[in-house]
């Protein structure tokens, strides 16, 4: 069974940087595409960043374009956002999750349904 964990998640000033991570506890993490969506307080939930199984392609939201970017490590099983220049409309839970790249499917990052384990996410709270 697949379980992911997120960390890193912590209060900081406008403008500041927090990196966080996910870890993947199961087999075959390289054959998961993976991705950050995020929750802020009294919203749905939006997607933030996602990255494929290989680490070949990326996606970004509008909002974080430029100021966040997701890495990972196939090795270590472990995926990162890191976020710069932090705003206050950035608070929010943050969540990973995967999407099992070995279907053959089209990758589609934005789509919540394309994913098939969430973590139980982590806070980001951003201080004005």
């Amino acid at each position: 069974q697949v379980q992911l964990v997120e960390s890193g998640g912590r209060l900081v000033q406008t403008g500041d940087s927090v990196r966080l991570s996910c870890a993947h506890y199961g087999p075959t993490f390289n054959m998961y595409h993976m991705g950050w969506f995020r929750q802020p307080p009294g919203k749905g939930r939006e997607f933030v960043a996602a990255i494929t199984w290989n680490g070949d392609n990326t996606a970004y939201s509008d909002s974080v374009k430029g100021r966040f970017t997701v890495s990972r490590d196939n090795a270590m099983k472990m995926l990162y956002l890191q976020m710069n220049s932090l705003k206050f409309e950035d608070t929010a839970v943050y969540y990973c999750a995967e999407d099992w790249a070995g279907d053959g499917t089209s990758w589609h990052p934005h789509n919540e349904m394309q994913y098939d384990f969430w973590g139980p996410g982590t806070q980001v709270t951003v201080s004005s």
